[in-house]
């Protein structure tokens, strides 16, 4: 009955959302004036066949991730996003945890920044939402990826080029970051997974981990290697929300300069994979 009730929100809610609200193009032949299952799916960083599964009450327990990531891309309220979780047959994650939720204050601003990458992570450094521009730039991360501290040590990395230097301080902020949400979110069971996960798979995050080196994140321009475009060379600003431990990351370029043209051209390109 919960995954049936769960399907049908997320089938109702998907409806009221406009493609344009969540920065995708609005063209084409519409059945229904809200988000695609396609658009959904890219939002929330799932398949489109899951989405279909869980609409169609195919797909039973959806994890507390998929949930909230559904939660975020349908844009809901507290009280709503609680239900969505109810739905879902679980407790909304309470006291203690990691916040993931986006507040409505922070998605309209997000909302007025169209054509401008922006991605917003939560204290562990996973990704929360990524606009469509910053997909573009920066590719569709997904599982495991999705965390970025995860992908520095454990996965392929980036498409950020560094030097030695500038990995070694990216990598010391990121672990004072994990090590600071620890300390602030003891009761965490996600967080406590992840850091015994990275302290068995990487001798660099543990020997960072255990010598308690602080670090602390700057406004950097960095070299971004694209795969259709080549290097775009971006100014990356790092804004904290308060109460909430966001952070929202925003990729920008010198008007008028070549960047500023490779960026506009990223854009393109990356709406043009969504028509098609």
């Amino acid at each position: 009955m919960a995954t049936t009730e769960f399907g049908h929100t997320v089938r109702r809610w998907r409806d009221r959302v406009p493609p344009e609200a969540a920065g995708l193009p609005s063209g084409g032949h519409r059945r229904a004036p809200g988000l695609r299952r396609e658009e959904l799916a890219l939002l929330a960083g799932i398949s489109v066949d899951y989405v279909t599964r869980l609409e169609q009450g195919r797909a039973a327990n959806p994890s507390e991730q998929v949930v909230e990531a559904l939660g975020r891309a349908l844009r809901v309220t507290a009280a709503e996003r609680e239900h969505l979780f109810r739905a879902a047959g679980l407790v909304p994650p309470g006291q203690g945890t990691v916040p993931a939720f986006i507040p409505a204050s922070v998605q309209r601003m997000l909302d007025r920044l169209t054509g401008t990458p922006v991605a917003v992570s939560d204290a562990t450094w996973t990704l929360l939402l990524a606009n469509p521009q910053y997909t573009a730039l920066m590719g569709d991360y997904r599982g495991n990826d999705r965390n970025a501290v995860w992908r520095n040590f454990l996965g392929a990395g980036s498409r950020v080029r560094h030097t030695p230097q500038s990995q070694r301080d990216l990598e010391v902020d990121q672990v004072s970051d994990l090590r600071a949400a620890a300390l602030r979110y003891p009761a965490d069971e996600r967080l406590r997974r992840l850091v015994a996960e990275l302290r068995a798979g990487s001798d660099r995050f543990a020997g960072l981990w255990d010598s308690g080196e602080v670090g602390g994140h700057r406004a950097a321009r960095k070299t971004i290697v694209h795969p259709r475009v080549g290097e775009l060379t971006l100014d990356c600003d790092v804004l904290s929300v308060a109460g909430s431990d966001l952070r929202i990351m925003i990729y920008t370029a010198e008007p008028g300069s070549r960047d500023a043209e490779r960026l506009a051209l990223v854009a393109v390109l990356g709406t043009q994979s969504l028509v098609g």
